[in-house]
Parts: C-alpha cells; structure tokens; sequence
C-alpha cells in the first residue's frame, strides 16, 4: 500500500530551514513505500517595495527565536547588505525552473543558503542565475524558464494544492494513504515524533484496507 508524504514549505521559510536537518534525517528513516512529494506553498506574492521596517524588525526577531531554539545559523548580515523585499514568489518559481533540470531540491537549498547565510538577496532574480550557474544548470534555459508562464502556472497549482491540504503555515506536513489524508506532526528536534505519527497512521490505513478487502470479499460471496 504506498502513501504520500507532502512536504509544505516556501524556501524563504525561516522555519523551513530551522526544520531542514530535521527533515533530512526524517527522509532517511521513512517506510520505502512512502513518497515525498514537495509542494511550494508560496508565502508572499511578487513586490517591488521595500519590506516594511515594522516587518523586518519582525523577522529578525523570529531569526534569534530560531537560533536559540533549535541552533540554527544565520547571519544577519542581511538585513544591512540587502534590500529586504516581502516577496517569495520568485524563489518559488527559482525551485520550479530548476526542478525541470532535475536539481529541485539543490536550489531550494542553495537559495536557503544565500539567503540565511551568504546575506544575498531571495528575491532577486540575479541571485537565482548566480545560484544557477554554481549549481552546473544551463543559465540560459533557467532564465527563459523562470520567467515562463509555464512555471508561474505549475507555481500557481501548487498553491492551490496547498490550500486544498488544508495547510496555512510553513513548513507542514501532510499524508496521503487511498486518497484519505492526515496532518503530521512536524517535530523540530525529534524526527522520531514526526516518523511514529507515519507509521501510527499507516497502520491505521493498512488495517482499514485489510478489514474493506474481508468485508467485500465477504458480500461477494452471499
């Protein structure tokens, strides 16, 4: 019985890069039978205007609670070197190009990583080619890409996916077993909360499917 596991996240999402070693060592110890399935829930739409000062306060603040709470590096740097810009609609769709030159997730972290640790701007599409060329991509393919609209639809369905996940916050995690679905528990520290709420509901599901099977077969036979 295979399932699907959909990873909710935006990757200019503190918080997605708080969980992220979390998140790796979840994947290693996950049943072969589930799917991870990443969905781009897309946090703030485009923006040309400065990220309000009220705001960036803000996010600031969030950064040091992160880093107090689970020891992830940041570098502030950012917020003196960069423009900030409430806008991740362009690094959603940085992911999508990349993920049609089979490097997904090697730009959803590389962009983490300029971002939290480089002090270079998200938002910006120049950052994204930088991050492009040092990922081996072809810059030219990525750039026409990136401004398609092709991936500004796929990045679209993808938010619309994540409303019909019932998801708001980032990032989230959803299971899907038979197209019946179940909010996980994301643990920050302990990925093993996150992998035994798994397993608890695909047992769940397996013994449901175990007791659908008998009861038809059993009808097919009155």
């Amino acid at each position: 019985m295979g399932a699907i596991l959909y990873y909710v996240h935006d990757p200019m999402c503190s918080w997605c890069w708080g969980y992220r070693p979390a998140f790796q060592r979840l994947k290693a110890q996950l049943p072969a039978d589930v799917e991870i399935r990443c969905v781009l829930g897309g946090l703030a739409p485009d923006s040309d205007q400065p990220m309000p000062e009220e705001m960036q306060q803000m996010l600031q603040l969030t950064w040091r609670r992160i880093a107090s709470q689970l020891g992830t590096e940041f570098n502030h740097d950012f917020w003196t070197q960069c423009q900030p810009r409430r806008s991740t609609y362009p690094a959603c769709r940085a992911v999508i190009a990349a993920k049609k030159q089979g490097q997904e997730h090697a730009m959803t972290e590389a962009i983490q990583q300029a971002y939290y640790l480089r002090a270079m701007n998200p938002s910006d599409y120049q950052t994204h080619a930088r991050l492009a060329a040092e990922l081996g991509l072809d810059v030219a393919r990525f750039m026409t890409d990136i401004n398609s609209a092709e991936v500004d639809a796929l990045l679209q369905e993808d938010i619309a996916h994540t409303a019909a996940l019932g998801v708001s916050g980032f990032p989230s995690l959803v299971l899907e077993v038979e197209g019946q679905r179940w909010p996980i528990a994301v643990a920050y520290q302990n990925e093993l909360t996150t992998l035994n709420d798994i397993k608890d509901k695909l047992k769940w599901a397996n013994a449901k499917s175990v007791m659908k099977g008998w009861f038809v077969k059993k009808v097919s036979r009155l």
